[in-house]
């Protein structure tokens, strides 16, 4: 490992004997990005010979903490069964645990790889000297080191401590692909057992001695004010405790969380609703049709796409459309906080605890390293616990009421003061020559901002991340292509959801490449792969092209492409395709066989799904974050959908906002293309190519194009 960047510390026995590195890991950052700090992992090898990864990663059923741990023990050459993990807090040492994009993996690969290495050799070290050997004749395998020559074996556990004492070797040798005996193979989930036993601790299982439950009355309407409430009525229930006013609305007190619902339900709060008192949908459509007129930040131009399209034999143009969606994690929002001393302990399921630790240091006044955080599991999540609301709040209860407590939200409530993904609106023009070719692409997201992330700046333009996502890296060959995009303050809380604006733009992408495959009677494979020749370079990327090809083409084949499909009497059968790219890094491919009733009702028999994210640690882990996204997918297209009436979210539970249910799940084929490559993410990925690939088979099965979402069954009677 090069010096300039990572440092590994040495630290003394501890506990009878003990290895233990700390690790300043620091992601690979692209030219012309900011640089950034990652956590500071932990690797402590005891004289127990239990090897521990202190994650500092948030697990929401991704399987992170089993990944990390493959790579940590794989390098280090520990028997497996000997790994354990611990959760990490911020701190000195942890300084960013933010868990998205996809990205834990990518930057823990080379960092962890390293750590593990050095300790590796240490061990290794401390075993020739002790045996007084060339330490050439000896070896780690399974959490001992062996003697070559005499067969002796010594554990790690016996080595820990003299290990310790050993210089830490500044550029270990890492192990060889082909050495790999753990990563690449189906491993099961490390917390598996304590998950499926109950033993394992969500948010919602924090319990902390003299804590108190509450619940919380906020305005049903965002910006909206409290004029009065009864505190009487809310104390007449039998176990509530007290009643105490907060910034953000009321909250109730009780000896347990169906008290405090009860007694949050019988407080009679009367509101100032605000100006959004009237809002609804169609208000909230006819401001972004508004907006779609007015010029936005061309974040990709290529070519000149006004002369082209001015030039061109034929154009075609459409516009696709989504609406709000609900991120309708089964586990509800809370958190636990209590206050005193001048200190704030907080145990809460999020994605990023460090702006916990900031944003309640900053409600209280105090210093950031007065707030400790605790991140439990979290029962769900897709970008939603990237906020600090359901924290804070709770901080700000528990300090009103002087004493640990814990805030939990009921469903109704989550929907109602859910951070929406906003609805939005894209538009594409393309122009084609004489041949048919397509000489001309653009592409244009109008959408709400997300207010997760602070204040509305309508002159703000993000850089390298560049919006919109699916338009600014369309992966395609067109000599004249321009991206463009427009965000306008948003009424309504907003925030990140599963692939963020991804799902949105490569659906209408995908959809708008297989119109024009139709227009000029091509096949739509054969189009993509002629558009999919050579590389491009978007903000400071570039992408081999051949990649999206490779897995396109895998998808394909394993779906039988071109063949035909099985006959279902009284229906009308079809198969789609689409693809994607996600920031340069993975590549995924999905084929769609679905079949139509001549009531308009959709089913979705079977989804290959083929993917190109570099080596993969887990295949059984990408199987399960494949399946999760086409499932979180199909929700999106053909169920999800959020509405406003009187500036109220109308959902309130899976009754009106209904999920993909297990009878509706299709068959599910999950191919990875075999690759040398650094992992490369894979959480987000599945989910945009579902939709567009669902919709272009419904057109091969009835003809109609799909436009909006979710998918209407009027739009398909035979």
């Amino acid at each position: 490992m090069s010096a300039s960047r990572r440092e590994f510390l040495r630290y003394g026995s501890i506990a009878g004997g003990a290895l233990v590195l700390r690790v300043p890991l620091f992601a690979e950052t692209a030219p012309g990005a900011s640089a950034r700090f990652s956590p500071n992992p932990w690797l402590r090898i005891g004289a127990d010979g239990r090897v521990v990864l202190v994650v500092a990663r948030s697990e929401m059923g991704q399987g992170v903490r089993t990944s990390l741990s493959m790579i940590l023990a794989e390098e280090l050459e520990a028997d497996w069964a000997s790994v354990s993990i611990e959760q990490a807090s911020p701190s000195a040492d942890y300084t960013d645990m933010n868990t998205g994009g996809s990205d834990s993996v990518i930057s823990s690969w080379p960092e962890l790889r390293g750590a593990a290495a050095a300790a590796r050799e240490m061990l290794i070290d401390a075993a020739a000297q002790q045996w007084k050997v060339d330490r050439t004749a000896c070896r780690a395998e399974k959490g001992s080191v062996l003697h070559a020559g005499s067969g002796r074996r010594l554990a790690y556990g016996a080595l820990a401590e003299a290990a310790s004492k050993r210089p830490v070797p500044k550029d270990p040798p890492l192990k060889g692909a082909r050495d790999f005996h753990l990563v690449g193979t189906r491993v099961r989930r490390i917390d598996g057992p304590d998950i499926v036993t109950g033993r394992a601790k969500y948010g919602l299982d924090a319990r902390v001695p003299g804590m108190l439950h509450a619940a919380v009355a906020r305005c049903p309407v965002a910006g909206g004010k409290l004029v009065r409430f009864d505190a009487a009525k809310a104390k007449a229930v039998p176990g509530v405790r007290g009643v105490v006013p907060i910034s953000g609305g009321v909250a109730v007190l009780a000896d347990d969380t169906w008290a405090a619902l009860s007694g949050r339900d019988a407080l009679d709060v009367v509101w100032d609703e605000g100006g959004n008192a009237s809002l609804d949908t169609g208000e909230l459509v006819r401001r972004l049709d508004e907006a779609a007129t007015r010029p936005g930040h061309v974040s990709r131009r290529e070519g000149d796409v006004a002369a082209a399209l001015g030039s061109a034999a034929s154009r075609m143009q459409a516009t696709y459309r989504d609406p709000y969606q609900a991120h309708a994690s089964v586990e509800t929002g809370n958190a636990v906080a209590r206050v005193s001393g001048g200190a704030c302990e907080i145990w809460a399921p999020t994605q990023n605890p460090q702006r916990v630790q900031k944003e309640s240091a900053e409600l209280l006044g105090i210093a950031a390293e007065k707030v400790k955080v605790h991140v439990t599991l979290l029962g769900g999540a897709f970008g939603r616990r990237l906020g600090a609301d359901e924290a804070t709040e709770a901080v700000e209860v528990a300090r009103a009421a002087g004493r640990a407590v814990q805030v939990v939200r009921s469903r109704a409530d989550d929907f109602l003061h859910d951070r929406l993904h906003p609805t939005g609106r894209v538009d594409i023009q393309a122009g084609l020559d004489a041949s048919g070719k397509v000489v001309a692409w653009k592409q244009r997201y109008t959408s709400y901002h997300l207010s997760m992330f602070g204040a509305f700046d309508p002159n703000a333009v993000d850089s390298p991340d560049v919006n919109p996502w699916g338009g600014y890296d369309n992966p395609y060959a067109v000599p004249n292509l321009e991206a463009e995009w427009l965000e306008i303050e948003s009424p309504l809380h907003t925030g990140a959801w599963r692939a963020v604006v991804y799902p949105p733009n490569v659906f209408a992408r995908e959809s708008f490449l297989d119109e024009i495959a139709h227009r000029t009677k091509r096949d739509p494979l054969d189009l993509r792969r002629e558009l999919l020749r050579g590389d491009f370079a978007f903000a400071s990327r570039r992408v081999d092209r051949s990649m999206i090809r490779g897995a396109l083409d895998l998808a394909a084949a394993k779906a039988g492409w071109g063949s035909a499909l099985p006959t279902l009497a009284g229906r009308r059968s079809g198969r789609g395709i689409a693809c994607n790219v996600y920031h340069g890094r993975t590549a995924v491919a999905q084929v769609a066989e679905v079949s139509v009733g001549s009531a308009g009702d959709v089913r979705i028999h079977r989804i290959v799904c083929a993917v190109d994210c570099g080596r993969v640690v887990n295949p059984l882990g990408l199987e399960g974050q494949a399946e999760s996204g086409i499932a979180w997918g199909l929700s999106y297209a053909l169920k999800g959908a959020v509405t406003i009436s009187k500036g109220r979210v109308e959902q309130g539970n899976y009754r009106d906002y209904p999920v993909l249910s297990l009878a509706e799940m299709p068959a599910v084929e999950v191919y990875s293309v075999a690759s040398d490559r650094p992992p490369s993410g894979f959480g987000e990925m599945p989910v945009p190519p579902v939709a567009p690939s669902v919709a272009n088979a419904i057109f091969a099965a009835t003809g109609v194009r799909v436009r909006s979402l979710p998918i209407r069954t009027e739009e398909l009677r035979a």
